[in-house]
């Protein structure tokens, strides 16, 4: 015998209320009154009530999806930001699909095809190191599709975007490390592909002009990212006939190998060269020596992207202009910088 399965209709005549009154209250719309929602809520739990979602999609033309595409999980940094993200759009009744690009280009275009064919009813976004075209991103603005993108931002979109500031983290790291008394600072930097990399770098540049400190060109490497070419260039810097005295990092884990590096040649850290990186992950304050880093609110981040995307949906038709949230850092100092 097939057991029933709870309606829209069952939860209306219990309660007596109209159907479309249990269907907004199901659907978090903002019309129906907190007491009345909260009375429907309880009793679709007590009777194990699933909504149908293809039909509410029909209906209201949503999905009530959100996708979320990051460029790597090899940091502590995207889960986190995924984390804050799905926080805010769970508490706004919506459910997440996480796309992983793995650095790719063709894999981050196929994810975009993968979010548009599920029927996503908008996108949080950071892209590749590959991504130099950004049409894939283009066809959901085209469509009507609300588009966020965090940390690594671009301007080729008019779309909303959070960020923090990597200008003037990067300032205050080589700043530090100039009154510490360090002269020849290198800088390991990200690829010219990403806009927080000509940020940090652009912050790198001015700290050392403003203190006097003349540019030396061959203390510049920009890389992949990938930690084994991260090796070879600090042991690069290492050999050169002045070598570095200090090195501002593109990113922890790019800190985190220079270390390996020094501490392999024997040098004093932070005496003979000191070692700063960027985003704090969570094993900068457990090696030895701990690193100076610059700590950026990653679950804000996240937080923050998903209410510049709950704004543009909750517009509908009458869409806001996109905005930009800029997120403040701050430099956490420690043993790779401080003896």
């Amino acid at each position: 015998m097939k057991s029933h399965q709870t309606t829209i209709i069952d939860i209306a005549k219990t309660l007596n209320l109209s159907k479309s009154t249990v269907s907004r209250a199901l659907t978090g719309h903002p019309n129906v009154k907190p007491k009345t929602r909260e009375r429907v809520l309880e009793l679709a739990n007590q009777l194990d009530y699933q909504r149908n979602q293809l039909a509410i999609s029909l209906l209201t033309n949503r999905t009530q999806t959100i996708g979320i595409m990051v460029p790597e999980f090899l940091s502590p940094f995207f889960p986190k930001v995924i984390i804050g993200a799905q926080e805010v759009l769970a508490q706004a009744g919506y459910n997440v699909i996480i796309c992983h690009s793995n650095e790719s280009y063709e894999t981050e275009v196929a994810n975009t095809r993968l979010l548009l064919a599920s029927r996503v009813d908008g996108i949080l976004v950071s892209h590749t190191k590959e991504t130099r075209n950004f049409e894939h991103f283009k066809i959901f603005e085209r469509k009507g599709i609300p588009v966020v993108f965090f940390n690594r931002i671009v301007d080729e979109l008019s779309v909303s975007k959070v960020a923090v500031d990597d200008y003037e983290g990067a300032y205050r790291a080589v700043e530090h490390l100039i009154k510490t008394g360090k002269r020849r600072i290198a800088h390991l930097s990200g690829p010219d592909s990403l806009m927080n990399s000509r940020y940090r770098l652009n912050g790198y540049r001015d700290a050392l002009t403003n203190n006097q400190i003349p540019i030396d060109p061959a203390l510049i490497i920009s890389y992949d990212l990938t930690l084994d070419k991260a090796n070879i260039y600090v042991n690069h810097l290492l050999n050169l006939p002045q070598p570095p005295d200090a090195l501002f990092a593109i990113n922890d884990p790019t800190a985190i190998e220079a270390l390996k590096v020094i501490k392999s040649r024997g040098l004093r850290i932070p005496e003979e060269i000191a070692v700063v990186g960027f985003s704090d992950d969570p094993i900068s304050a457990l090696i030895e020596p701990g690193l100076t880093t610059v700590s950026q609110p990653v679950n804000e981040i996240g937080q923050q992207a998903a209410r510049l995307l709950l704004n543009q949906l909750a517009a509908e038709d009458d869409r806001p202009q996109p905005e930009q949230v800029m997120l403040p850092t701050q430099l956490i100092v420690r043993g790779s910088t401080v003896g």
